[in-house]
């Protein structure tokens, strides 16, 4: 089972206009959709569409009207009552793809309702194969709230604790692989250079990424997935490191696509495949989800034709 961990939920608000976005006028859209995210529920919605098992757990008051979004999801969920409503996050849609994305914060969880959410994580970690830390942490909680959650459920489970994978970024992310040593880390390109406190450059990337990503890897972290966008991944783990490239896709809105590529990969680590296989899978995930208007979950019956190439990197 893929269990995942959102913590601040958000009802995805997305917004298609015609042409390209003209700050500070008035535009007409073309069309308009709500999803329920976040990204641990991204990861499970994808999981949940491709026959694995999965539980999204997240903290949700009993009257918020995200849990109207939640249900038409169809993704198994276990909800940690609290008092504060869900956040709504709005993205803009170009005519080429590009997105514009305006995130709020969330409301605060108290200590006791933090304690909660990691009581039930703990509790619905028993047999997970996987635990998905995911997305950015509400506000009332410490940067180092997935160190805490990690720790409760190493300590509760001990040698049959899942893998952690951890998809967040900042503070929160430096905090988790500074103390935690988590099994799997998905930063972007962006994210990496600012964990990493340097920068890529403008020479070859996935070189560069490569370069990085062992100054974590496996010292830090067990294996890092470092999405690239439209030019692919990065994968680097323990015994080796690979890129590969997406096949061509008509960008739709690139919301959720970095938590499809985690779930494509998680997908394929579910059923023990190789690395090279894990990665063309995240890739594959990705390129799809960012096909889709929204923050629709790509089927299986949605991954894009053609070839994925995997290279191995020196």
């Amino acid at each position: 089972m893929i269990l995942t961990l959102t913590a601040n939920p958000s009802l995805d608000r997305t917004i298609t206009i015609d042409g390209a976005l003209r700050p500070g006028e008035v535009q007409l859209a073309s069309a308009a959709r709500e999803d329920a995210g976040g990204k641990g529920i991204n990861v499970s919605r994808v999981a949940a569409a491709a026959g694995v098992p999965t539980l999204a757990v997240l903290p949700l008051a009993a009257d918020d009207p995200f849990d109207i979004a939640l249900r038409a999801a169809a993704v198994p969920v276990q909800r940690v009552p609290v008092h504060g409503h869900a956040r709504a996050n709005v993205a803009i849609t170009d005519a080429d793809g590009t997105t514009t994305k305006l995130n709020l914060p969330g409301a605060a969880l108290t200590s006791d309702e933090a304690a909660d959410v990691i009581r039930a994580v703990v509790a619905a970690a028993a047999g997970a194969r996987w635990l998905v830390l995911a997305g950015s942490l509400p506000p009332g909680v410490g940067d180092d709230f997935y160190v805490e959650v990690v720790r409760a459920v190493r300590t509760a489970h001990g040698a049959t604790a899942p893998l952690i994978a951890v998809d967040t970024s900042g503070a929160a992310l430096r905090a988790v692989v500074e103390t935690a040593h988590p099994d799997l880390i998905k930063p972007n390109d962006e994210e990496l250079e600012e964990l990493a406190g340097v920068e890529l450059g403008d020479g070859d990337l996935a070189e560069a990424v490569l370069r990085v990503a062992r100054t974590l890897v496996p010292s830090s972290v067990g294996a890092a997935l470092v999405t690239l966008g439209s030019r692919g991944a990065v994968l680097v783990d323990a015994d080796g490191a690979w890129i590969g490239t997406p096949p061509p896709i008509r960008v739709a809105s690139t919301v959720g696509a970095g938590d499809s590529s985690l779930a494509g990969f998680l997908i394929a680590a579910s059923v023990r495949a190789a690395p090279e296989e894990r990665l063309r899978r995240a890739i594959r995930y990705g390129a799809a989800a960012a096909s889709l208007p929204g923050t629709q979950a790509p089927t299986p019956a949605d991954l894009p034709p053609g070839d994925v190439p995997i290279t191995r990197l020196a």
